[in-house]
């Protein structure tokens, strides 16, 4: 076994090149029966084995640095950095994360998690070595998915002006975590079968090789030859017309190439950017022809490639998709967009239903939400599937182009609240904070499945821009006999007793049921509210419940700063009389990755902790 050399950084420069296509399988391997285990990123991973074992041969860790962007792509760099016995606790409550850490080895030079960063993250390592005269290589390791994002091309732009080595590797796998899209894509699609463009490139070298060495000046003359060549007959050439050398294409799983092209680049004294060739999945064929269904994956069967556990109820994702499509039947404005997303968001339905009313933006979420801003400006009812956590990275949108002018864009918030093992870069925790903190936003969290339906529906005819939140994983069913009529505005009394009253937001309303089992049982007096809308809060159901409650306890999934908790706490100060208050939140924290029920109970946000906040509380 090639594999059990491989247990310190660097030990694969030790490798025999004949036994680096073992290595190689033997790698590929090991992540199969390791992520069918434990889950995480499959295919990402599997079609980049070559690339991160030449980047690691041809740099020089740890005072080269490699930024992977994104992240989830990063296995085998942990691999080859001494992590391989960390697998068995992947993306597990105190173990290995599935994406960089800087804390948990030198060689990550960079924590990374969403998309279009490492370019902008490697120029400010490149700008600090020279500032403080170090040496050493910053690689970025970037997807042709993520170069549609803007601070790529903000990155890029601003790489054209540095006087120093950087080198971009750019992996182009034709696939982000769906099929890309725009511009970009076409154009790296024209250069991948590009015939004629390929045959004069290797007519070029083929020519060049034949010349007696010419010493270190051989890329550079190499790169003025293609340059021309290029000129000639790829139309654009964006990269060398932005100023960035461009090499390539390089296919990805010829090693010994790519480590002769890396070793070269390094000795550039400008930037380059090299494109090479992967394909996503390699080397298991359930992942090679389902790559989006094994981008992140649950425990699976190795022989079948299917999950070992079985979906049997919808998923919040399910409804939404179900109810967005019904809503579209009845009335031709209701658009949808995605930023490279149409299946985690639940959009691929309506995108096989409505193609002219579909909008896959790429990774832009900046991009997507003045999108929308201008469809909703003209008319169209824009409904924007995105993320919890990537929504955070259109902050400045969502506030100046969409509620400025409150204009009516739905935001269908997927993932809001814990998600369990991405970690901190994709827990939703933050949401209901950065999104109350604007004028015109509304903001409403559905109890269960039947209510996302019941929002989804109010608001079709909804005129202001409002944020529908609901968490990852099984839609909630119970509680479905309670089921009021919505009101813009306006909270449901569940059950209306006194003592203590329970304002649980979206995803803890079941969990403040749960706790309110307990307490009756305990022989208290107990009413549960669903606070549906988390903005405009509802004032007039506040200054009811307090004059016949001792005690009141704000429930959500959201960090305390700036949540529903605080805002019912504010308001309630500035009534006369005093109030015992409760706020049952997550920790102004960035929570890190595992099962979410474990998550909830360290955080104390489970039904157990809450039992016994209250008690304490109540009985003091």
């Amino acid at each position: 076994m090639v594999l059990e050399k491989i247990n310190n950084l660097n030990d694969i420069k030790d490798i025999p090149k004949e036994e680096y296509s073992a290595l190689a399988e033997e790698i590929r391997t090991f992540l199969i029966k390791k992520i069918s285990v434990q889950g995480g990123h499959l295919a990402s991973n599997l079609g980049v084995v070559e690339l991160t074992m030449a980047l690691h041969l041809a740099f020089d860790l740890p005072e080269d640095k490699i930024i992977f962007d994104v992240g989830h792509q990063a296995y085998t760099h942990k691999i080859l950095t001494g992590r391989k016995e960390d697998f068995d606790t992947l993306r597990s409550y105190g173990g290995m994360s599935g994406f960089p850490k800087r804390r948990e080895s030198e060689c990550d030079c960079f924590d990374t998690g969403h998309s279009s960063t490492s370019i902008s993250a490697g120029l400010g390592i490149v700008a600090a070595n020279e500032m403080l005269g170090k040496t050493g290589t910053v690689a970025a390791v970037i997807g042709d998915g993520a170069l549609t994002g803007g601070m790529a091309f903000e990155g890029l732009n601003n790489a054209a002006q540095l006087n120093r080595n950087f080198v971009i590797i750019l992996n182009d796998n034709n696939m982000s975590i769906s099929e890309n899209v725009g511009g970009m894509s076409s154009y790296l699609s024209s250069m991948r079968a590009g015939k004629v463009y390929n045959d004069i490139k290797n007519g070029v070298v083929a020519s060049l090789n034949r010349i007696p060495v010419i010493g270190d000046n051989l890329v550079d003359k190499i790169r003025k030859t293609k340059s021309g060549i290029k000129q000639l007959v790829i139309p654009g050439m964006l990269f060398e017309n932005m100023g960035i050398t461009y090499l390539g294409p390089v296919d990805g799983h010829n090693i010994t190439h790519m480590v002769k092209i890396f070793k070269e680049a390094k000795k550039l004294d400008h930037p380059v950017i090299i494109h090479v060739m992967t394909k996503k999945g390699k080397g298991y064929i359930p992942a090679e022809k389902h790559p989006c269904f094994f981008h992140g994956v649950s425990p699976f069967d190795i022989e079948t490639g299917q999950p070992l556990e079985k979906k049997e109820k919808p998923t919040y994702t399910d409804v939404f998709s179900k109810y967005l499509l019904k809503i579209a039947d009845s009335d031709e404005r209701v658009a949808a967009i995605t930023a490279a997303m149409p299946d985690g968001t639940g959009l691929k339905k309506f995108m096989a239903k409505y193609p002219q009313r579909f909008y896959d933006v790429g990774i832009a979420e900046e991009h997507a939400v003045t999108f929308a801003a201008g469809l909703a400006s003209a008319g169209v009812k824009p409904y924007f599937a995105v993320y919890s956590s990537f929504l955070q990275r259109s902050y400045d949108q969502i506030l100046h182009d969409v509620c400025i002018q409150d204009l009516p864009v739905v935001f269908a918030i997927d993932r809001a609240g814990l998600v369990g093992n991405d970690g901190e870069t994709h827990q939703g925790i933050f949401d209901l904070s950065y999104l109350s903190n604007i004028p015109n936003m509304n903001i409403f969290a559905p109890k269960n499945k039947y209510e996302l339906g019941d929002i989804i529906k109010f608001s079709k005819d909804f005129e202001h821009p409002l944020a529908i939140r609901y968490p990852r994983g099984t839609a909630y069913d119970g509680l479905k006999e309670f089921r009021a009529p919505i009101e813009h505005g306006k909270s449901e009394y569940i059950y209306q007793e006194k003592d203590i009253a329970l304002l649980a937001v979206g995803s803890m309303v079941s969990v403040a049921n749960e706790v309110r089992d307990e307490l009756k049982q305990k022989g208290y007096n107990v009413s549960l509210i669903n606070a549906r809308f988390v903005k405009p809060l509802d004032e007039e159901m506040l200054l009811d419940i307090i004059g016949y409650h001792d005690l009141i306890v704000t429930m959500e999934e959201n960090v305390l700063n700036g949540g529903y908790g605080e805002r019912v706490l504010r308001f309630l100060m500035e009534q006369s009389g005093n109030f015992n208050v409760i706020n049952i939140a997550i920790p102004n924290v960035y929570v890190e990755h595992g099962n979410v029920d474990l998550l909830k109970k360290e955080l104390r946000i489970d039904k157990d902790s809450v039992v016994k906040r209250i008690l304490e509380k109540y009985e003091r």
